[in-house]
């Protein structure tokens, strides 16, 4: 299931830079980015409308992007404006163009309907922009469906094993924790608290605890602002007020997750991982290094799994307890399934 009437991050803004060509393949189609010499950001079907050559190989002149194999040229808007050796520019050289909208250090990019894009609904990420945040991009290519990421996310449960060395600490602390999964206004959301647990190794390092800490997990999903999930997650010293919003004593740290299907079993996985914590206490860091292991933990698992499903595309998954906020995900994302068939019709 692929789902086009969504925004998608298609890449971070210092992915495309001036005079360059970007070339990604989103949602089975191959799509170049681009900036033109006036600043204008554009996306375009990577294919000139006279022989299919890429346009990516193509070079950036002022503000039209040249095939390189015959010359054609195209504006920003998809418009050819120019054949070598002819005057008249047929309607069919024109090759279509994607809405596209550069927010918070990440490119945006509407895949479906472009009469339904409305930029307005693409979620903040304003700790990108916050000089009170430090915060470290980074890109994956998985090997797997792009909903297998969505569960992934919301199983916070998985943390425990897949993590054990990293951020996943006591099993039984997971599996106790006190969760509640809201699901309104085309909106999932996951709270999970951990009072007076184990800390694991990340968090010691990166907080500097001695003891038992009161630890939170919280995921928020609505696709309809764009495909991402960000979850907020941290923990205090126990007892000083973490679930009362008092987290001053303790540490923050913001993971956005960017889910970008590249075909049925690739994903571009275009994420951040964002702290409050002081630079000069060297904590930024050494949370990022020790987060980008965590996350390589996901991307082997991930792949394995898929490869599991491939195998075996017959056999369906037995639901535990702990799904919960998997199912409300995935009903979501029936419901605008089920919507955008309905509405091509």
């Amino acid at each position: 299931m692929l789902l086009k009437n969504m925004w998608y991050v298609a890449a971070f803004a210092t992915d495309v830079q001036p005079r360059r060509c970007f070339a990604r393949r989103l949602l089975n189609e191959p799509v170049v980015l681009f900036r033109t010499q006036s600043g204008v950001l554009s996306a375009l079907v990577d294919r000139c409308s006279h022989r299919a050559y890429p346009l990516s190989e193509g070079h950036i002149d002022g503000e039209v992007l040249r095939c390189a194999y015959h010359g054609l040229e195209f504006a920003s808007g998809g418009n050819c404006v120019h054949i070598p050796g002819q005057t008249r520019i047929p309607e069919a050289a024109n090759v279509r163009s994607y809405p596209v909208v550069e927010r918070d250090q990440l490119i945006w990019i509407w895949m479906g309907d472009p009469s339904l894009a409305d930029e307005s609904k693409i979620m903040s990420n304003a700790e990108h922009n916050d000089p009170n945040w430090s915060w470290r991009p980074h890109y994956m290519h998985v090997k797997s469906n792009w909903q297998l990421l969505v569960d992934n996310i919301f199983d916070l449960t998985h943390v425990a094993y897949i993590h054990a060395k990293t951020i996943g600490g006591n099993p039984k602390s997971h599996f106790d924790a006190e969760s509640r999964v809201s699901f309104e206004n085309g909106k999932v959301g996951l709270l999970r608290k951990m009072p007076n647990s184990i800390p694991p190794k990340t968090y010691i390092d990166a907080g500097g605890f001695k003891g038992n800490v009161d630890r939170w997990q919280q995921v928020e999903y609505a696709p309809e602002g764009g495909n991402i999930l960000r979850v907020n997650a941290g923990a205090c010293d126990v007892g000083t007020g973490a679930y009362e919003g008092r987290r001053d004593n303790g540490f923050v740290l913001v993971n956005i997750h960017g889910v970008t299907p590249e075909t049925e079993t690739t994903t571009h996985y275009i994420w951040t991982i964002c702290t409050n914590a002081p630079r000069e206490s060297g904590v930024p860091e050494k949370l990022f290094d020790q987060f980008f292991l965590t996350i390589s933990e996901d991307e082997v698992a991930l792949a394995a799994q898929q490869q599991r499903i491939i195998d075996l595309p017959h056999l369906p998954f037995l639901g535990i307890a702990s799904d919960g906020a998997v199912n409300r995900a995935r009903m979501l994302l029936d419901q605008l399934h089920e919507l955008e068939k309905t509405s091509s019709v």
